[in-house]
């Protein structure tokens, strides 16, 4: 048995026999590309004033579903991590952005943040450079012809 129950405009349930799963739909109050834009602009001045440092911001939109920019940034340590992650809660909530689901906010290595348009990583450098997600989510399309 399916049913979808509708929680604050904000999430869909569906209830079956084996519990609940949620799906979460953006958080924006306005939908497409508007609303992106506004969100990573948000976003960036946010990071700006956190003296964020190396921020790069990657269009996913059409490559993943997850949502339509992605934003990798690099704080000088565990600290700034953390208060540069917190500044962007923050500044989520006040732009009127919903509540971006949070990864991270343990160690001050990594934190993910996901307003449902954008996606923000903020890494401390060398975490950065170790996994660097960048360089897989910019590389170029290919066109499933020039596969061999």
């Amino acid at each position: 048995m399916h049913v979808l129950l509708l929680k604050e405009g904000r999430a869909l349930t569906t209830v079956h026999a084996k519990g609940r799963t949620h799906v979460v739909i953006p958080k924006s109050p306005e939908r497409g590309a508007d609303a992106a834009a506004r969100a990573l602009q948000a976003v960036l001045a946010s990071l700006e004033d956190s003296k964020a440092e190396n921020i790069v911001t990657i269009d996913i939109a059409g490559k993943s579903a997850l949502g339509d920019h992605m934003v990798v940034v690099s704080g000088r340590s565990n600290r700034h991590v953390l208060a540069i992650a917190d500044h962007l809660i923050t500044d989520i909530k006040d732009e009127g952005l919903g509540n971006a689901r949070v990864e991270g906010l343990e160690g001050g290595d990594w934190v993910l943040i996901d307003t449902g348009d954008v996606i923000i990583h903020v890494f401390r450098p060398e975490i950065r450079e170790f996994y660097n997600i960048e360089k897989m989510w910019a590389a170029p399309d290919l066109d499933e012809g020039t596969l061999h």
